[in-house]
């Protein structure tokens, strides 16, 4: 019994190991740490379940592969170009939403000096959107506010009305007033200015609760795209919601609406801000 486990373990064929340097080591590190993330980017969308049908088809062609079913490895085998296409198809919102989340990644310090060094909102403006916000709230205006932050937003501005007009509560209540050219679409305010009205944004893919409408799905499909916070007012209820990042934050008081915008703020890009309130009030 032990020859016959010493010739077999001689027969074999010397074993090599192959010479990893450093160089490997990272690579195959990088390429462990690339597949993780995308497992767990996949398991966060609705592509999980078209993910694990595809593995589904890979489990079956292994199979077949080893119990030789040659008809069944050669119709898969011709599928995969078929196959390949249709997943960028199938998986086209959720690849657009991971390269733009990759874009919005500040840590990459390659792209940092070609963006634009925008100014924040500041403070006094969030003051005036909350104002806005509660006052067509209590008599049940529709409002659809969309607040930039990083991600430029230059493709909304162009589908609506120019307006830029420095932010104030009166404003955006007389904008979004029933009956008058304006109120319908969204508003998009960038570095304390209303830049235009009407804008018409994309809407969400995702399952929402039935009793929220298009305004509310717009919200929360401009904040999937973007870094935006976006202010709703519910025409219906008076609810007051912000989406942020693909979740719609519902029925806020002002001090929940408060602590929400201003985690958006850099205080020390304010400065402008307040010399171009006062142009606007020097005007006649």
């Amino acid at each position: 019994m032990i020859d016959l486990i010493t010739n077999l373990f001689t027969s074999l064929p010397p074993f090599a190991m192959p010479h990893l340097g450093l160089n490997s080591i990272l690579d195959i590190l990088f390429i462990t740490f690339v597949l993780y993330r995308v497992l767990i980017w996949i398991k966060q969308t609705r592509g999980w379940t078209l993910f694990k049908g595809i593995l589904t088809i890979a489990l079956i062609y292994l199979g077949a592969v080893v119990l030789l079913m040659h008809a069944t490895v050669w119709i898969i085998q011709q599928s995969l170009t078929v196959a390949a296409i249709a997943a960028v198809i199938i998986f086209q919102p959720e690849i657009r939403k991971a390269l733009e989340n990759l874009g919005k990644n500040r840590s990459i310090p390659f792209f940092n000096p070609l963006e634009e060094n925008k100014e924040a909102n500041s403070a006094a403006s969030i003051e005036e959107i909350i104002d806005a916000a509660q006052k067509m709230a209590d008599v049940n205006t529709g409002a659809l506010i969309v607040i930039e932050q990083q991600v430029p937003l230059g493709d909304l501005e162009e589908s609506g009305v120019a307006i830029d007009a420095i932010v104030t509560s009166q404003l955006l209540v007389n904008i979004f007033e029933h009956n008058t050219p304006l109120h319908d679409g969204a508003v998009l305010i960038r570095a304390n200015r209303v830049k235009a009205a009407t804008c018409i944004l994309p809407l969400t893919t995702e399952a929402l609760s039935s009793d929220l409408g298009t305004r509310h799905r717009a919200a929360v499909g401009v904040s999937e795209v973007s870094d935006a916070f976006v202010v709703v007012v519910s025409e219906e209820s008076g609810m007051v919601s912000i989406a942020k990042d693909g979740r719609l934050h519902r029925n806020l008081a002002d001090a929940e609406m408060r602590k929400m915008l201003l985690s958006g703020i850099q205080p020390k890009k304010s400065r402008k801000f307040r010399k171009d309130r006062r142009k606007e009030e020097e005007r006649p």
